[in-house]
Parts: structure tokens; sequence; C-alpha cells
């Protein structure tokens, strides 16, 4: 299965950004007031400059404490941006998200931010075809 087959089945609203600027606690309270687990941080709303999840917001609550909460979220995105293509394949998307221990990936095509999926997507779609896969081959055995 392909990337663009996931973002088909996801909703269309686009992917929910915020400024570099923005602090810490407005992501926090972003993040909890939309029920999403990562943020794509962006200047212009249409090219990914980072990410921020809200394992790096407990991380460094961890760390260093509630005083990291009005730092910027430049401070502490993901700026090192691991990415995929619409034509990329599930199986590798799976093995990067695995490998760089992360749940969340941007889309980009042609240097543009079009979407957002998670691990819970990718697996998703992959059990989706696992079990399309199985009627297949028990419908074959059974002669149908």
């Amino acid at each position: 299965m392909l990337v663009q087959q996931i973002l088909k089945g996801k909703s269309s609203d686009g992917v929910v950004t915020l400024k570099p600027g923005a602090s810490v606690s407005e992501a926090a309270a972003m993040l909890s007031e939309k029920r999403i687990g990562t943020v794509v941080i962006s200047t212009d709303g249409n090219k990914a400059d980072g990410i921020l999840s809200e394992r790096d917001i407990v991380r460094e609550l961890g760390k260093r404490g509630p005083g990291c909460m009005s730092e910027t979220v430049n401070d502490l995105m993901t700026k090192k941006l691991v990415t995929c293509a619409p034509e990329d394949s599930t199986d590798k998307v799976l093995s990067q998200m695995t490998e760089g221990r992360f749940r969340h990936m941007p889309v980009v095509d042609k240097g543009a931010l079009i979407g957002l999926i998670s691990l819970g997507d990718v697996v998703k779609a992959q059990l989706s075809e696992i079990s399309m896969e199985k009627e297949a081959l028990q419908g074959m055995i059974m002669g149908h």
C-alpha cells in the first residue's frame, strides 16, 4: 500500500501547524484541544520546518521543569525531519518509523507539506491489506 492511499482515507482538514515563535505552552494547549499527538512547525504553513510531539514536551518537562513551557517551539522541536512522499510504500515508512523511534511523519510532495501520517495510520493500512490478502487466499482455496 502507498502513503497516498492512507492520505485519501484521512480527514481533509489539512495538517495542523504552528509558527516557530509560538510558545511550548501554546503548542501543548493546541495538542490538547485538538486531541492530537504532534504539531508540524512551519513558517508559512506550506513547508515543514520541524515537528513537536507530546513526548518532546514531556521529556523537557521531566528534565528542566515547567520553565520550558515559556520557551518557543523552535527550541524544542525536532529540526532534522524524516519525511515521506505520497508514492512511498507503507513498508518503507513503517521501517523508518520503527528504526527512528517516532510516531508521526510529514508527507511532502515537491517540497510542499501535504499531509501527516501516524504509526497508527500505517499499521491500520497494513492490517487492512493483510485482511484483503487473507480473504483472497481463502477464496482461492475454497474455489470461489
